[in-house]
């Protein structure tokens, strides 16, 4: 006995031997292209990984690469479909097949027996392609969108682990110059506080209100610190740094063409990190051990650049990122730099660059060889600090 529901689907559905209607609004896209950005934006049509699957190999039967034209429909049987998709069950499959159809992302034309096929020179019955091209500029436009609300997060998350570092360093120094306070107990109770909630997977406001309370926190401590000077003695700081300050000194002297023309060669090329363990600094792990208020005095040029006052690391992690493009470093190796010496440690050495630029034949090409250095443990930027200082004075 037929069911009611599908007895007035068939009544209404457009007759069996009529074609495919035309599509004037249809393109060619490609399918894999198509396939890609519904699978970054296939939250928004309620679909799943499982799902995707499907329709991946669903396209494997269409033959072209470019989805064009009115004939764009596969016929593959239950059978054939469920061993490509690696013997999945037909119960199962065939519910993923019906997701799709309700998400509008392909279409079934029947035929009169329920069967799949096509004849030579007539139509074709089985699973339509042509809304998947149709719809793929909406597809690219929601994958973009949340590809770029995943970097924004990113960054986001970032800058607040940046500042949470920040204050934590700000409440360990005023704890030693001005003892147990309310105040510094307070700041350490947030930052340790900010340490757990970062441990987590926060959205975007989550990280905004964060960002928020921890730039109120570390203007109070900056307040706080503000008559007390937090310069500790230089070599306090320097004594145990592995490499010496004249021979920084020299590296920023000393650059030649062979820097130039490795930076030439290998400009573009993305690089693969060779020091994971020096991508902690993002977190919170490794930090420079040079203080901010050393950096600052020995590399002047770098207020010149900041759109503020450079009281936090993330105001100078910020003022190296704009510098950057200016002295012709480019994307990839500063990336590079960021991965084998850490975001902070990296920004001291661009900074510390700015000092000697005209002196350097390749920046791009003396970074990358400090990166390098810094991923055999062979350099630290404390000695180059230092080494700018004393040409100060």
């Amino acid at each position: 006995m037929m069911d009611a529901a599908l007895v007035n689907r068939a009544l209404a559905a457009e007759p069996l031997s009529a074609p495919p209607a035309p599509d004037p609004e249809a393109k060619a896209v490609s399918k894999w292209d198509a396939l890609r950005e519904l699978s970054e934006a296939r939250q928004s049509w309620d679909l799943s990984d499982r799902d995707m699957g499907v329709l991946q190999a669903l396209l494997s039967f269409f033959p072209r690469t470019p989805l064009e034209g009115d004939h764009l429909i596969v016929f593959p049987s239950n059978a054939a479909l469920c061993t490509r998709l690696n013997g999945m069950p037909l119960s199962t499959m065939r519910r993923h097949l019906a997701r799709l159809v309700a998400a509008g992302v392909i279409d079934r034309r029947d035929s009169p027996n329920g069967k799949r096929y096509a004849r030579r020179g007539a139509e074709a019955f089985g699973f339509d392609l042509r809304p998947l091209a149709r719809q793929f500029d909406a597809f690219r436009a929601e994958a973009d969108r949340i590809r770029a609300d995943r970097d924004h997060l990113k960054r986001l998350r970032e800058t607040v682990s940046l500042m949470r570092r920040d204050l934590a360093g700000l409440s360990d120094w005023g704890c030693q110059e001005q003892g147990e306070t309310p105040l510094w107990s307070e700041l350490t109770a947030l930052a340790s506080q900010a340490a757990r909630l970062l441990r987590r997977k926060l959205d975007a406001d989550q990280l905004a209100a964060l960002q928020a309370e921890l730039d109120d926190a570390l203007d109070a401590a900056r307040d706080a610190l503000s008559p007390v000077e937090i310069v500790p003695e230089a070599h306090d700081e320097t004594a145990d740094l592995s490499t010496s300050a004249a021979e920084n000194e020299r590296h920023l002297q000393d650059s030649n063409k062979d820097l130039s023309e490795s930076e030439q060669g290998h400009e573009d090329v993305p690089v693969t990190p060779t020091r994971l363990e020096q991508s902690d600094a993002l977190d919170g792990n490794v930090g420079p051990r040079v203080p901010l208020r050393l950096v600052v005095s020995a590399c002047p040029e770098a207020a010149t650049y900041a759109d503020r006052p450079i009281r936090h690391w993330h105001d100078l992690t910020r003022t190296a990122e704009a510098v950057r493009p200016m002295m012709g470093i480019t994307a990839p190796t500063w990336e590079e730099a960021k991965r084998a010496l850490g975001a902070e440690e990296a920004a001291i050495v661009l900074l510390a660059m700015l000092e000697r630029f005209s002196d350097l034949r390749s920046p791009g090409g003396y970074l990358r060889t400090l990166a390098r250095k810094a991923s055999e443990g062979s350099f630290s930027s404390g000695p180059m600090v230092m080494a700018l200082l004393r040409r100060a004075a």
